[in-house]
């Protein structure tokens, strides 16, 4: 079970987050909510975004053990239509989408030239036709105009992130909660996509998420934004913020843009090989990460669980080989609330990478042991179909 967090020093499992004021932060569309709410609202990767309500221990025990509620509507959402839709997605992505039903989406990777991670994003067939893809917030400008610079003739690309609002369900009541608003509707299966009419209004569910619990993430019109978050809190959802998130997301192992993934690293470094079709034909970096195959890997991201008590691991402490040798530094880290231990990732030398290898993770000058563990950290119990 999860750690209610009795006994437990709630400053131990802070996020690590950069709070430097801008007067250019963009605005969620359900800022006012989140304010009734009694959030406490920081700036966060450009947004003004809400980082917790009670505590991150309250709300990641929440999503664990029940349901919460996340705003995901800093997300971009990316629409490809046209009849060279799918060959021309195929290309663009390391990802087969020719494999997908309508009504199925698929985690996937946006490629540069040199095999790098522009974006690690999820894409849904709609139609035959028609993709809708969700794309990370800091990168939406960055994935259009690399997909825009490569369009061909037959297919159409339009940016709608403006348009939508975002709510992340998560947690083993996520199906409660959407009954409760919903009859007659039936959730997609795991990673599956519905868009549906709702008293007038234009609705879309993805049954996905990045807390690894069951849930869905559902879209509506911007302005019914802060009607649908009150809806689904009445309903039982706990508002949670960014830093349940980003407990939750590491606990399972999920990579974060921009920490654990960026253009300068490839898919194969970032152990994400799986989501790379090697059978589909060509694609942009493809001939790059051949090559990397062929020749090895030098370095690969990895995940560290502290052998002992010790203080919160944080992104960018250095990590030591046994002998006081720098080998890296953590890309992602924190206090793991349902662990009630450091947990981390960092790219090390392959040579450090062997499940088991004991390492130093160097906290503000204080040593602490940590091992190269499989992920998931953790694993939630199984999630309904």
């Amino acid at each position: 079970m999860v750690s209610e967090g009795k006994g437990i020093d709630k400053r131990a499992t802070r996020v690590s987050f950069s709070f430097e004021m801008s007067d250019n932060l963009l605005r969620t569309p359900l800022e006012s909510a989140h304010i009734a709410l009694g959030a406490r609202m920081v700036p966060f990767g450009g947004w003004y975004m809400p980082v917790q309500y009670t505590s991150i221990l309250d709300e990641h025990a929440a999503v664990r053990q029940q349901v919460g509620i996340f705003d995901i509507s800093h997300m971009g959402q990316i629409v490809v239509t046209g009849a060279g839709a799918e060959s021309w997605l195929k290309r663009m992505l390391a990802n087969n989408v020719e494999k997908l039903d309508v009504g199925q989406g698929q985690y996937s990777l946006l490629l540069n030239e040199r095999g790098g991670v522009i974006d690690d994003l999820i894409i849904y067939r709609e139609a035959d036709d028609r993709f809708f893809a969700v794309v990370n917030a800091s990168r939406i400008e960055q994935d259009f105009f690399w997909l825009a610079q490569h369009q061909p003739e037959d297919v159409v690309l339009a940016n709608e992130s403006d348009l939508w609002a975002g709510l992340a369900v998560q947690g083993p009541l996520a199906t409660a909660v959407f009954a409760r608003l919903f009859t007659g509707v039936v959730l997609p299966p795991r990673n599956g996509i519905v868009r549906f009419m709702h008293e007038g209004q234009e609705l879309v569910v993805c049954r996905t998420g990045y807390t690894g619990e069951d849930g869905f993430e559902f879209f509506c019109a911007a302005s019914d934004g802060s009607a649908w978050l009150q809806a689904f809190v009445a309903a039982g959802a706990k508002p949670c913020g960014l830093g349940a998130r980003d407990s939750l997301r590491l606990e399972m192992g999920y990579p974060l843009n921009g920490n654990d993934l960026s253009e300068d690293l490839t898919p194969l470094e970032a152990g994400l090989g799986v989501f790379v079709d090697w059978d589909k034909g060509d694609f942009i970096g493809k001939d790059v990460l051949l090559a990397q195959k062929k020749s090895g890997l030098t370095r690969k991201l990895v995940g560290l669980q502290y052998l002992e008590k010790g203080a919160p691991p944080r992104t960018h402490y250095t990590v030591e080989s046994t002998d006081g040798q720098v080998i890296g530094e953590l890309s992602s880290g924190l206090l793991s609330p349902s662990l009630m231990t450091g947990i981390g990732m960092a790219y090390l030398p392959i040579e450090s990478t062997k499940l088991g290898t004991v390492v130093n993770i160097d906290v503000r000058g204080r040593k602490f042991a940590a091992s190269v563990v499989k992920k998931p950290f953790y694993k939630p119990a199984p999630k309904q179909a």
